[in-house]
């Protein structure tokens, strides 16, 4: 956690726990992995959430990763990680975009959630769509299944009525007074 923010306590520590529990550290061992391969780069694939978080924190694997599948997608100034804060986030907001432009609009990740290790696990499930994306990392993506419905069965999805509409069964307006004058209501004389 980074050291700017204050600790956090009541109800948000016990969000950032729930969060914080999310973390799979096999997954983030293969993400790690899958980049050190793709990228050529020497990357330490310890999956504790202090050496992911570590690891690309400055975006600068992540640049290189996106540069990997697609050259020039990334802008990356030199051949080194950068060292201002500014330029990491700008780094890692670029690589948010290019996951983006790869169709993964709900798998995305705030840069937050990396830079101040806020929600690690979403950065996992981020790389690990993006590597599911090129049949590389993770389960393959679904192709979906089609249905055909006769115009029988159509009809009869109708008439049916599912338990979210809920049911009006026993209920009436027997009891209210709205708009009624009662006794209670009476202003003193006094």
């Amino acid at each position: 956690m980074s050291s700017t923010r204050a600790t956090k306590s009541g109800f948000a520590a016990e969000a950032q726990a729930k969060t914080n529990a999310k973390y799979d550290q096999d997954h983030a061992v293969q993400c790690l992995e899958w980049i050190g391969r793709k990228t050529g780069e020497p990357v330490n694939t310890c999956g504790d959430p202090e050496n992911f978080h570590e690891q690309l924190k400055n975006g600068y694997l992540l640049a290189k990763l996106a540069n990997a599948i697609q050259p020039g997608s990334v802008k990356i100034m030199g051949n080194k990680p950068p060292t201002m804060a500014f330029k990491q986030m700008e780094l890692i907001g670029q690589f948010a975009e290019f996951c983006k432009k790869m169709g993964l609009d709900n798998e995305l990740f705030q840069t937050v959630d990396l830079y101040e290790s806020q929600n690690l696990s979403s950065v996992v499930t981020c790389i690990t769509a993006l590597g599911r994306k090129l049949g590389e990392l993770g389960p393959k993506e679904s192709k979906g299944q089609k249905r055909e419905w006769t115009e029988e069965q159509m009809k009869a999805g109708q008439n049916i009525i599912g338990l979210q509409m809920g049911t009006n069964k026993g209920a009436n307006q027997s009891g209210m007074n709205i708009g009624k004058y009662t006794s209670y209501c009476r202003l003193s004389p006094f």
